[in-house]
């Protein structure tokens, strides 16, 4: 398998620019790719993002994908397990951190203040 990701140094993130609506996602969500790409179809690379939500922002339905994803709150408020009007569920603050293999599902997600995740996926080697 080739590798999909660069070798990179200290570099500095324009947190401003370089932001997008993943597919399946509201607005008022935005990634950023940091390095590699993740081709979900042939179950191949890795990818590491940053995730953004906006305040008051909320998915209405749990994600279930292939790939592994590891997820770490690094500021804001996020809550897992809302339901379709964004009520309820268990919130968590930063420093927190969820390993999920593929197929587990999990979610809806919402923010109260706003939130920034940093996530890594990726398939198991072959």
């Amino acid at each position: 398998m080739p590798v999909n990701k660069l070798h990179l140094e200290f570099t500095g993130l324009h947190m401003d620019d370089g932001w997008e609506v993943p597919a399946g996602y509201p607005t008022g969500i935005q990634q950023k790719i940091l390095s590699g790409s993740l081709d979900e179809d042939g179950e191949r690379g890795s990818r590491s993002r940053l995730l953004r939500f906006d305040p008051g922002v909320f998915t209405t339905a749990p994600f279930v994908h292939p790939y592994w994803e590891e997820v770490f709150l690094i500021s804001g408020d996020l809550t897992v397990g809302n339901d379709e009007n964004g009520e309820g569920g268990e919130a968590f603050k930063p420093f927190t951190y969820a390993c999920r293999p593929p197929g587990a599902y999990h979610g809806p997600f919402k923010s109260e203040k706003g939130c920034l995740l940093f996530e890594i996926h990726y398939f198991d080697p072959v």
